[in-house]
This record gives C-alpha cells, structure tokens and sequence, in this order.
C-alpha cells in the first residue's frame, strides 16, 4: 500500500493552494514562506516517491474492470515530473518578486500553486481516464492565472483558452471511446492496448480517424496549427505564468499526452505507415516554420517568445511523429532542452518588463550594458535553441534529424527540411534582439539608459543564470538524460 503515497504530490498542492485562499497575510513575507515551503515539499515528495514507488500503481476509484482513476509511475512520467518539480521552485522563487507589481498575490500564489498539483497528476496517470481528467482540470486550474489582470485582454484571452480547451477535450473524448471500445484496456502499456487482432479487425479506418482526433484534441494544449492561436493570446498573463504553464508545464502536458497516444495507446507499430501518420507528420513540419515565421513578424517580445514555442513544440511532435525509438528519443530531448532554454527567455522578457516597462522589441536598444545578467542569458539560451554548438539544443536537433532520415519515411524529409528552414527563422527573430542590445543605434542615450535601467535581485536574476548554467553544462554533457530517453523509447524504463 505504499503506492497509496503518490497521492501527497497530486492533492497536497491542490489543498494548500485551497487554504491559501482563505488565508489572510499581513505580510508578504509570510505568504512567501508559506509557498516555498509547499513548492519545496512537494518537489522533494514527487522526486523521492518517483525514484521509490515506479512501477506501483494506486487505484483511487475504480469504475468497471477498464475504467478507473489509477497513479502509477513509469519513465516517462519521471521526465515529465522531473522537468515540472524542479522548474516549478525555480520559477516560484522568480514570481515572488516579479508579481509585487502584478497585485492579488493571494490569489495568484492559490492557482500556481494548485496547478502544481494538476500537472503532477497528468505525470502520474496510470491510463487515459485519469490523464483525461487531470488534463482538463488543467484548465479550470491555469484560467485564472490567465485572467489574472482581469482586463478586456485578459478576459479575451481567457474565452479563447476556454474555448480551444473545450475543442481539444472533445476530439479527446472521441477517441478515448473508441479506444475503450476495441482497446484491451485503458491502461498505458509501452507498445499500445490495440493487441487483439479479432477485435481490431475491420475497423483500422475508424482507429486511425480516433487516433487523429486524439492527436489534434490534446494537440490543443501543444498549439499544433489550426489550434495555436491561445498560446500567443494567453501572453497577456503575469510572466511567470507564460514562462512556466506556457513554456512547460501546460504545452509540455499536450506533447506527453501525444506521447502516450502514439506510444502508450494506440501504438507506433499500429499507426507507422498509415496516411494518418502522413498526416500529422505534414501538420506539425507546417506548424514549425509557421510558428517561426509568426515570431519573426511580431514585435511585442512575450508573443515573440509564444510564437517561439508554437513551432518548438511542433519539433517535438514532428520527432514523435516518426514512431520509431529514436524519434521519440528526439521528441522527448526536446522536450527537456526547451523547457530550461525557453522558460529562461520568458523569466529575461519578464525581468525587462518588471524593470522598465518596456514590452517590445525596438524598444530594447542598448539593454545589453544596463542589464548585463539579464542580456547575458538571454544570448546564451538563445544561441542554445538555434542550435549552436555545443550548447543544449543542437543535441536534441541532431537526434530529430537523424531519427527523420534513418526512418526513411518520405513526408520526414519535409519535416527536415522545416527543422532547417525554421534554425534560419529562430536565429533572425532572437539575433535581432540582441543585436539591439548589445549594439544600440546612434540616437540611444546609453549613459542615461544606464540610470534608471539595472538588472533585477537575486529573486530573478539567480534562476536566470542557474538555468542559463544548467544549459551550458548539460549542452555539453547530455549523455545522462540521453541514455535514459533511449531506455524509455526501448520500453526498458
């Protein structure tokens, strides 16, 4: 009954964030504390009980014989969970000096911190019920953090999540029915649950049309083309929220969902070579460079940003597309690589914001000398997702690369082909920002620049250069987590 603990990481945030609503501080500080130590807690729970109780399922409610609300831990909800933990405290620690300015921290902290607990519960969903629930309780969880300001734009932004959300669980519904109805069981087994030939027989069509309206229904949360137009609105939240739900945690749900469709349900073997596979290899190569060229057209800095992560997302969906074990190997570097690299741009786009005010582009002329840090991380961690070497993104780059040629599936190669298209796209777009940085125009005061512009404190500056450490290192070193995604594609962890 041990397994009965992966409960603490999925309900312990939920109930503190609960509390917090109710809770009354006189002093910033208090509440600060108060998140910390529940963040921290939960971070080390998720971690320990990862590493202890994998494999060991708890069934908290069960239905009939195939449908149940059952946690289990298997590799890849350790990526998944490590990724969430570990950034979670990191941009904890960021918010609590950037939303002095932002107001209604109560109510904020309340949120950020019960969606913790939501996302722990989508890492930790032993079969496609659960995942569906705690997916969707995402939403309802991650709305008001969108709607924080509660403005026009904010309220917008809020009905357009809302409504891409409700898509998206409907597509999902879809084919978690027909999965339940020709599927052995709802349970995530490596290889897939299509395995009863007989039952099968007839209905691959059918299947193949579930299987898209699974891609394209948790696809909504990984901004796949036509379903991307939230992410860029949702940029009207408080920075921590689109550095962290929306750079991770958030899209990082779609493509582990997607994950678990192709390689935990329906099966790569089942779908590899159908025109079902044709195309959503085709979808997410147009996502890619549409995505870079959305962001190379944008002047304001955070959907700049968003239209960044539109397209990387869709690198990984390309890669898992490929359903073969190094595809998914890429998809899942990816995943990891981008999460540090891009939640260090936001936390950069967040710190100019904070300090100046300043929201777009041409307007960061000569920022390189008054914020030194801040400018510093956020060259390093660019030139890491074009995919310089040796920093982190040109390992995951190269993964998805060869996983596309050596699969020899002709609609690959187009999406190689947008995987260097859009390298050319991601170096204008954040090379542009740094050259305006560093090498301001001859009408830019620099010295009276350097008066009233500085780096933030510690509270936002120390996660931008850990992450920006963290980058280097591993991009150098990227052995250990690549040797674990072998393990997971080889259905060996």
């Amino acid at each position: 009954m041990a397994s009965i603990l992966l409960l603490i990481p999925v309900f312990f945030p939920i109930a503190m964030g609960l509390a917090l609503l109710g809770l009354n501080f006189k002093e910033r500080r208090a509440r600060q504390i108060y998140v910390a130590t529940v963040v921290i807690a939960n971070m080390i729970a998720s971690i320990v009980l990862m590493l202890t109780l994998k494999g060991k399922p708890f069934t908290l409610v069960r239905f009939t014989d195939t449908i149940s609300i059952t946690l289990k831990v298997d590799g890849l909800s350790m990526v998944f969970g490590m990724i969430v933990s570990i950034l979670w405290v990191v941009a904890t620690f960021y918010s609590f000096e950037y939303m002095k300015h932002e107001g209604k921290e109560n109510k904020f902290f309340a949120f950020f911190t019960m969606s913790f607990g939501v996302v722990c519960g989508i890492a930790f969903s032993a079969n496609l019920i659960t995942m569906y629930l705690f997916y969707e309780l995402l939403t309802v969880a991650t709305l008001p953090l969108v709607m924080h300001a509660m403005d026009k734009r904010a309220s917008s932004a809020g009905k357009k999540y809302v409504a891409f959300s409700i898509t998206g669980a409907s597509f999902g519904f879809i084919s978690i029915m027909l999965l339940m109805n020709f599927g052995v069981s709802l349970d995530f087994v490596y290889g897939g649950i299509l395995t009863d030939m007989a039952r099968i027989a007839g209905h691959e069509q059918l299947l193949l049309i579930g299987f898209l309206c699974a891609f394209f229904g948790f696809g909504v949360k990984a901004a796949i083309f036509p379903f991307y137009n939230w992410l860029p609105s949702a940029g009207v939240a408080p920075t921590p929220v689109s550095a962290l739900l929306h750079a991770v945690a958030v899209v990082n749900a779609g493509i582990f969902a997607i994950t678990r469709v192709i390689y935990f349900s329906f099966g790569a073997d089942f779908l590899r070579g159908t025109w079902a596979q044709y195309v959503v290899i085709i979808a997410a190569s147009f996502t890619i460079v549409f995505g870079s060229s959305m962001a190379l057209r944008e002047n304001h800095i955070k959907r700049r940003l968003a239209y960044s992560t539109v397209s990387n997302l869709s690198y990984m969906l390309f890669s898992l597309c490929i359903m073969t074990p190094e595809g998914m190997v890429g998809g899942l570097s990816h995943m990891l690589f981008h999460s540090v690299l891009k939640i260090t741009l936001f936390f950069v786009a967040g710190a100019i914001i904070y300090k100046t005010g300043r929201e777009y582009v041409d307007q960061l002329e000569g920022f390189g000398r008054s914020m030194p840090l801040t400018m510093i991380s956020f060259t390093i961690c660019s030139m890491g997702l074009i995919g310089i070497p040796p920093l982190m993104g040109i390992t995951s780059k190269w993964l998805m690369g060869k996983a596309a040629v050596e699969s020899h599936f002709v609609p690959a190669y187009i999406g190689v082909a947008a995987l260097i298209v859009s390298a050319l796209l991601t170096t204008i777009y954040l090379f542009e920002i740094i050259i305006k940085a560093y090498f301001p125009g001859k009408d830019t005061d620099v010295k009276e620049l350097n008066k009233d512009v500085k780096d933030p404190n510690g509270y936002m500056t120390i996660p931008m250069i850990g992450l920006t450490a963290f980058s280097v290192f591993f991009g150098i070193w990227p052995d250990p987590f690549i040797n674990v995604f072998q393990m997971i594609a080889g259905g060996l962890f």
